[in-house]
């Protein structure tokens, strides 16, 4: 088991938080919500609106943090190659959600990176729409599958009323936590589908970390969501 990473306040660590692509998912008011936290554990913290600070090869050589919330959107290839060779080299790359599964669709080394793409939210039935974004909320159960690792160690299973993601991934993965999309009545699938929810990645020196509740800045309050990302970003910084 890897343990977090002590905090010291004689070096300070770097993080860069970049944010921006779909509004939806609160890019600016969910990555505020963890910019005191990344402060009170020593980092200090760079924002940027975009992702074209990842082609700055000197800039990213001194980052040991980057959190990312950028859902969909666009990326350069001197971007997503910068990205990969910081992280390749130390980095860690730590997002929740669309901000991290569901960004630069059209770049497959991206999402080799990360280990996994947004497919789907299956929600409510036809007939309980309501044309809002609530048709998309489900009640689902986060099953805790490791409970040794250090970033969901005594955590519960846990029950949210959110956007349950069913997502393709590969094996490399180290799956923390999963969720089960059921076969209900007029579904078109056949079984249930395990999905992760929580894991983690190495590339290289770096660590990933990805954690796919987190639609606004009320999922990632639940008490259970905070704490796997805060320990979540700790756990993969440099």
């Amino acid at each position: 088991m890897t343990s977090l990473p002590d905090f010291d306040a004689a070096q300070p660590r770097r993080a860069l938080v970049v944010r921006g692509g779909w509004d939806g998912h609160q890019p600016v008011e969910t990555t505020e919500l963890f910019i005191p936290f990344l402060i009170e554990n020593g980092f200090a913290v760079d924002v940027h609106e975009d992702p074209a600070c990842y082609a700055d090869r000197a800039l990213m050589a001194g980052v040991d943090l980057v959190v990312q919330c950028v859902t969909m959107g666009s990326i350069g290839s001197d971007e997503i190659a910068g990205l990969r060779a910081a992280v390749e080299a130390g980095t860690g790359l730590a997002g929740w959600h669309g901000g991290i599964v569901d960004s630069f669709r059209n770049e497959p080394s991206y999402l080799q990176l990360v280990g996994g793409q947004f497919g789907a939210h299956p929600g409510r039935p036809p007939e309980e729409w309501t044309g809002g974004p609530g048709d998309n909320f489900v009640a689902h159960t986060v099953t805790i599958s490791d409970r040794a690792h250090p970033i969901t160690s005594g955590v519960p299973d846990f029950e949210l009323v959110t956007e349950q993601y069913w997502m393709f991934v590969d094996g490399y993965n180290d799956v923390l936590a999963t969720t089960t999309q059921r076969r209900r009545p007029g579904d078109p699938w056949h079984g249930e589908v395990v999905s992760p929810v929580v894991w983690t990645r190495r590339w290289g020196a770096g660590r990933v970390f990805v954690a796919t509740p987190g639609h606004d800045v009320d999922v990632l309050r639940d008490p259970n969501v905070e704490l796997i990302v805060r320990r979540g970003l700790l756990w993969a910084s440099r």
